[in-house]
């Protein structure tokens, strides 16, 4: 299998590709357009400033690879909020538009900004991507902005409100978590994607 973990300048690329060999599969590190076309299932992963990740994928000719990508393909993080149309990070950042959701900044004066550290998952019916995982499952989450319950939500996690903590539209997949550095589950839904 072709996977292909696309190289946004701002992510756990290491780690996540530590992961994949981990279950017994090998993934590429690139920004390479047509090595992302030739790919089975490609990982979006980001970490740090929406701004500078989409600057990335313009420069690398990436965005309308991204946008008609009729393969799997999931995003992690910041990776799942560029799917978005548009972020409030920066003043405002437009996105691919995948999705037609917003990110929004989380707000609380109590709880403490950015959501750090592990939560739980709640996801709707049976999903492909959390087979062989329980409900309410704990995820490593780090992030500050997030997009509301959606049309397209199929997970969801609260953290001074509910939010979608996984989202889908046909061959796109965004996880708002990092499966990463989430242990036993999230090698689990790794595996899961990779075998869908």
């Amino acid at each position: 299998m072709n996977i292909i973990i696309i190289n946004t300048s701002c992510g756990n690329f290491f780690s996540l590709k530590s992961t994949i060999k981990k279950i017994g599969f090998y993934s590429k590190i690139t920004n390479n357009p047509e090595k992302i076309l030739n790919a089975d299932k490609i990982f979006l992963p980001g970490v740090g400033s929406i701004k500078s990740a989409m600057t990335k994928l313009k420069n690398d000719n990436l965005l309308n690879i991204l946008k008609c990508c009729k393969k799997d393909i999931l995003g992690i993080c910041l990776g799942m909020q560029l799917l978005g149309k548009y972020s409030q990070e920066n003043k405002g950042v437009h996105t691919l538009g995948i999705f037609d959701v917003e990110v929004n900044l989380i707000k609380d004066k109590f709880l403490p900004i950015p959501h750090m550290g592990w939560n739980t998952v709640n996801y709707i019916n049976n999903q492909p991507l959390f087979k062989n995982i329980k409900q309410n499952s704990y995820f490593y989450f780090a992030h500050s902005y997030a997009m509301n319950i959606n049309n397209y939500t199929i997970a969801y996690s609260n953290y001074v409100q509910l939010f979608s903590s996984v989202i889908q539209k046909n061959n796109f997949f965004g996880v708002q978590f990092h499966p990463e550095r989430s242990g036993i589950n999230g090698i689990q839904l790794i595996k899961n994607f990779l075998e869908m």
